[in-house]
């Protein structure tokens, strides 16, 4: 069975410095026989205010962070799914958005997040992605890829049920959530949403996760915990709170046919509506 690597890393504001961290990272997973590499949302950086996010934000085609990985995907023939920012087409907002670059190094799918963090929890994360991120308006369907066919979610898109049941009942093995959890709804959500998601859809979830303090005033910490759970639900990988790391996996579509099989969800769609 081809081997996956899910990826765990701090960005900060500076894409140079991203990209030479996602460049040792590809590395270690093509030296670690991996076929594709799950990076996290936002690995291109993450900006300490609206403004300076726009500022950052630069077109997929001339980016020189989505370059770098196009050229480390040809070099070390591995796909990469990464979580980036691109301006929107008024230069007014930034899309978050997850793309897949194939072995060859090209850009074949790109999804543009559904759901928008907008949060203002008492004592803890307040955050209003709405202001400055631009939210999407449709899915990227299933595709296929070494180790299955894929779903792009991002990282909120988790709590949202449909989103990845539509994914499902279109065709998904894998669906994919590129994050950067806050560390108290992490603590409190992160792996039963994960593992719910897993067994509501009988399918591979793999989150890679951005972790630790991404500025100097500690305004932004990430919760880590980059994830991978099977269809049965159980963790097959946990990253902790380590920077840097990967984790070495592979996907077993054998075992996911065997779940869908032995335990059929067979939908009540004449009692309620059915999610395409």
């Amino acid at each position: 069975m081809p081997l996956a690597a899910i990826a765990q890393l701090r960005s900060t504001s500076s894409p140079t410095e991203n990209l030479t961290a996602c460049l040792t990272l590809i590395q270690q997973a093509s030296a670690a026989g991996a076929t594709i590499l799950f990076l996290p949302e936002a690995s291109d950086y993450i900006a300490p205010s609206s403004s300076a996010s726009l500022s950052l934000a630069t077109p997929l085609a001339t980016s020189p962070f989505i370059l770098g990985l196009q050229e480390a995907a040809r070099q070390h023939s591995i796909a990469i799914c990464v979580g980036v920012h691109a301006p929107n087409a008024d230069g007014t907002r930034v899309q978050n958005l997850h793309i897949y670059i194939n072995s060859d190094g090209d850009i074949t799918q790109s999804y543009q997040k559904l759901h928008l963090f907008d949060v203002n929890i008492a004592s803890g994360p307040q955050l209003q992605e709405s202001a400055s991120v631009e939210p999407g308006s449709a899915f990227c369907d299933p595709f296929s890829s070494p180790v299955g066919k894929l779903g792009l979610l991002i990282c909120f898109d988790l709590r949202f049920p449909e989103a990845s049941l539509a994914l499902r009942a279109r065709g998904a093995q894998i669906l994919t959530y590129p994050s950067a959890f806050t560390v108290p709804t992490g603590r409190a959500h992160w792996e039963v949403l994960l593992r719910a998601r897993a067994v509501e859809n009988q399918c591979w979830v793999v989150a890679a996760a951005q972790v630790g303090q991404h500025d100097e005033e500690g305004k932004r910490r990430s919760y880590g915990h980059a994830m991978v759970v099977d269809p049965w639900g159980r963790v097959v990988v946990d990253l902790g709170e380590e920077e840097g790391v990967i984790g070495v996996f592979e996907v077993e579509l054998g075992g996911l046919e065997k779940v869908r099989r032995e335990v059929p969800l067979c939908r009540r769609t004449d009692v309620y509506a059915e999610v395409k």
